[in-house]
C-alpha cells in the first residue's frame, strides 16, 4: 500500500515524502474533495496540532487499539 499510494501522490503533487513510519486510514470517495484540503493545509495544520496527538486522536475516535510503546518507537 505505501508503495503504489506513494507513487500515485509523487505522480499528483511534487515535494512528497513519507515519515518514518505510517498509519493508513480509509476515506470513502465522497470526502476526497476533503482529504485534499486536508493534505494542502497540513503544514499550518499540524502548527495547532501535533501530528502525534492527532494519530492518537484518529486511533481513539475509531475505538483502534494501541499500545503506546509501539506507536512512535
Amino acid at each position: 500500500m505505501k508503495s503504489n499510494s506513494s507513487t500515485w501522490i509523487k505522480e499528483q503533487r511534487k515535494n512528497f515524502a513519507w515519515q518514518e513510519g505510517y498509519g493508513a486510514f480509509s476515506a470513502s470517495s465522497s470526502q476526497i474533495s476533503t482529504v485534499i484540503k486536508y493534505i494542502d493545509n497540513q503544514e499550518a495544520h499540524h502548527r495547532k496540532i501535533s501530528f502525534e496527538d492527532e494519530f492518537i486522536s484518529l486511533l481513539k475516535k475509531h475505538k483502534i487499539p494501541y499500545d503506546p510503546k509501539y506507536v512512535f518507537g
